[in-house]
C-alpha cells in the first residue's frame, strides 16, 4: 500500500452548535451541571465554553422547535492552510461559500458533508479574555476551576449520524486530512462506524450509521471531564436530580476512554469522556477494525455492562424512521 503523507492543515474542532426546544432548561442544565460559562446571549443563541477552552465559546446553544446539531467549526492550522483546504473542497464538487459575521471568529468557509451536516471552516478567532476575578493562579489555564457543577475542562468531540459511513468519512479524509484511527465493519464490508482526528486525538469527529437510512442527525456532543472521579459525581447528580443516564460510567474499547451517556433536558445526547484513552503518535497508524466477533464483547464497552439498544438507534433530530426502530427494539426514545 502506497503511504499517503499525512494533511496537516485542519488544527482542531473549535465550536459546536446544537439545537434545544427548551432553552431555559438546557442552558441552565450547561451551566449548573457542566460547570460551563455562558459568555454571551443574544436573543436566539447562548455561547458557552468549559473553563479550558481558550476561545470565546466551545458551544453555541440555539433555541429550535427540535433538537439537534447546526453548525460544526474546525480551526485551520493557518490562513494558507484554509485556502488550501477550501481550494480541496471545491474540487471535491461539494458546495460551499464564504460566509461572514459569526461571534467569536472571523470568515470562514460553509461547506457540508455528503450527508448535509453544516461545517464552518476558518482561521481568524477570538480568544477568551478572563476578567481579574476569572484569572487562574496556573498560568497554562484558561482561567479557574469553576465553584459549580461538576465542571467539564473543554469541548472534546462531536458524534453524526450519517446514512453511509464510508461516503462521509471518506469526504473528511480527502479534503481535510482527517485520520482514520479505529472502525466498526460488520460482515466484512458493512462499516457502522468510525473514529476519524486530525490530531493525537483517537477523534475529534466520529461518525454513526444512522438505522432510520436519515443522516444529517447527532449521536452525541462530547465533553472532557478529566478525572474518573468527576464522572461518578455527575452521574450522582444526575440521578438524584431526576436526569436520565443512558449508559456508564463505564470505559470503552474503541478509543480506551471512560465515559457517560445522558439526555440534556432538550432531548440531545451528551457524553463525558476521558480519564483513560490513547494517544496516536505513529504516522504510519492503520485502522484499527472491529467486527462482529469482538465489537459487542469487549469493543463497545470493556469494563461497565452493554450499551443499551436505543444508544445504536436515538439520535436528534428524532425522525419517525428512527421512533418505528426504537419500538421494534421495546425501546422508547426520549422526547
Amino acid at each position: 500500500m502506497t503511504f499517503q503523507e499525512p494533511i496537516h492543515d485542519v488544527a482542531q474542532l473549535a465550536m459546536v452548535e446544537i439545537f434545544t426546544p427548551k432553552y431555559e432548561e438546557s442552558l441552565n442544565f450547561f451551566e449548573t451541571f457542566l460547570g460551563m460559562y455562558k459568555q454571551a446571549e443574544d436573543g436566539k443563541s447562548a455561547y458557552l465554553r468549559a473553563y479550558e477552552d481558550r476561545y470565546h465559546h466551545s458551544m453555541k446553544l440555539t433555541r429550535s422547535d427540535k433538537a439537534g446539531v447546526g453548525v460544526i467549526s474546525w480551526r485551520a492550522m493557518s490562513p494558507q492552510a484554509l485556502e488550501r483546504r477550501v481550494a480541496a473542497i471545491a474540487a471535491s464538487g461539494q458546495p460551499g461559500r464564504w460566509v461572514e459575521g459569526h461571534k467569536g471568529y472571523g470568515r470562514a468557509y460553509e461547506f457540508t458533508t455528503p450527508d448535509g451536516h453544516v461545517n464552518h471552516l476558518f482561521w481568524d478567532v477570538e480568544y477568551f479574555k478572563p476578567t481579574e476575578a476569572q484569572r487562574s493562579r496556573l498560568l497554562s489555564r484558561a482561567q479557574k476551576r469553576p465553584l459549580s457543577g461538576v465542571p467539564v475542562r473543554r469541548l472534546d468531540h462531536v458524534n453524526i449520524m450519517v446514512s453511509d459511513v464510508t461516503k462521509n468519512a471518506t469526504f473528511m479524509q480527502e479534503t481535510l486530512g482527517f485520520q482514520k484511527r479505529e472502525n466498526v465493519v460488520f460482515g466484512g464490508k458493512d462499516e457502522l462506524a468510525c473514529w476519524l482526528s486530525v490530531s493525537p486525538l483517537v477523534h475529534e469527529i466520529a461518525m454513526t450509521k444512522d438505522n432510520s437510512g436519515h443522516g444529517n442527525r447527532l449521536h452525541h456532543l462530547a465533553f472532557w471531564y478529566g478525572s474518573q472521579g468527576q464522572m461518578l459525581d455527575i452521574a450522582d447528580l444526575l440521578k438524584e436530580y431526576g436526569l436520565h443516564i443512558e449508559a456508564g460510567p463505564a470505559k470503552h474499547g474503541i478509543s480506551q476512554g471512560y465515559f457517560i451517556y445522558f439526555y440534556e433536558p432538550g432531548g440531545n445526547r451528551i457524553e463525558l469522556f476521558g480519564d483513560c484513552g490513547y494517544l496516536i503518535f505513529d504516522p504510519e497508524w492503520k485502522t484499527v477494525t472491529w467486527d462482529e466477533t469482538n465489537f459487542w464483547s469487549e469493543g463497545g464497552v470493556w469494563i461497565g455492562g452493554d450499551l443499551p439498544q436505543d444508544f445504536f438507534v436515538y439520535g436528534t433530530p428524532i425522525v419517525e424512521a428512527a421512533a418505528e426502530a426504537a419500538r421494534a427494539a421495546e425501546v422508547e426514545p426520549a422526547e
